[in-house]
Parts: C-alpha cells; structure tokens; sequence
C-alpha cells in the first residue's frame, strides 16, 4: 500500500512540477513576447525620432540656404544703393563748387552795376571817351574783353570729386 500511495504522490508532486514548469514556460513566452513587443515599439519609435529629426535637419537646411539668398540680395542692394549715394553725394559737389563759382560771378556783377549806379551819366561818359582816345583804361568795367570773371568756364567736373 505504501508503495501505490508513494507512487500516486510522486505522481501528484510530478504532476505539479509539470504544471509548475508549464506555466514557468508560459510566463517566459509571455515575457519574450513583451520583450519583443517593446523591442518593436522601441525600433519603430527610434525610426520615427531618425524621421523627425532628417526632417527637422532639411527644414534648417532649406532655411539657411534661404537666408544665404536674402543675405546676398541684401547685400547686392546695400552695394547698389552704396555706388548711388556715392555718385550723388560727387555730383552734389560738382553743383556746390559751380553755385559758389556762379555765386562769385554774380557778386562781382552787382558790384558792376553798383558801380556803374554810383557813377553820374557825364562821368561814365568821359571814362568811356577817355579809354577809347589813349586805349589805356585802369579799369576793365568798360571793356568787358578786360574783365577778370568773364569767359572763365567753370572749373568744377564730376572727376574732381570720384569716389572709390
């Protein structure tokens, strides 16, 4: 008796060891396959980050590559609008140097007519004889051939003032 009821023990405890190590190796396969569930969800989430961040790179590479054309453009303007400035400000002082050149002319032609206003009608009279009977005049308010400011071209070009 001893020996069936040993044997229906060992039986039992094997019988338990078997359902011990049959859900000891359902666990593991359920393990391995969170294992390998994590493991794919890892890969694709690594996968989609790589995505991400190629995309994000040719977002900042399209944007340089843009601002390298709006630099380049602003600097062609920047230059352009340089060169002009600077041909202005020449040409500004071409018209300076002939207004204080045709300034001066017309200050020496008041002072003219102002002396031509001084002077009665007889005395301009007699200058004018006097100059024509010797052909020596001391002044050249007569003579227009004689004046210092007459048919003086002005001297002021637009090479005098170039840039660089």
């Amino acid at each position: 008796m001893a020996s069936s009821s040993g044997n229906s023990n060992s039986s039992s405890s094997s019988q338990l060891q078997n359902s011990g190590s049959e859900e000891d190796l359902h666990q593991q396969n359920m393990m391995d396959q969170r294992k390998r569930k994590r493991k794919e969800s890892n890969r694709e989430s690594a996968r989609r980050s790589r995505m991400r961040k190629q995309q994000h790179l040719d977002e900042l590479v399209a944007q340089v590559a843009q601002l390298s054309k709006d630099n380049n453009q602003i600097l062609n303007s920047i230059n352009f609008t340089t060169h002009h400035y600077l041909n202005i400000q020449a040409e500004n002082s071409v018209l300076r140097a002939q207004m204080m050149e045709l300034s001066q002319r017309l200050d020496y032609l008041n002072q003219i007519l102002s002396y031509l206003n001084t002077m009665s009608a007889s005395e301009l009279v007699y200058e004018t004889d006097q100059c024509f009977e010797t052909s020596t005049c001391d002044h050249g308010f007569t003579n227009p051939f004689n004046l210092p400011y007459l048919n003086q071209p002005i001297m002021a070009s637009p090479d005098m003032f170039q840039y660089y």
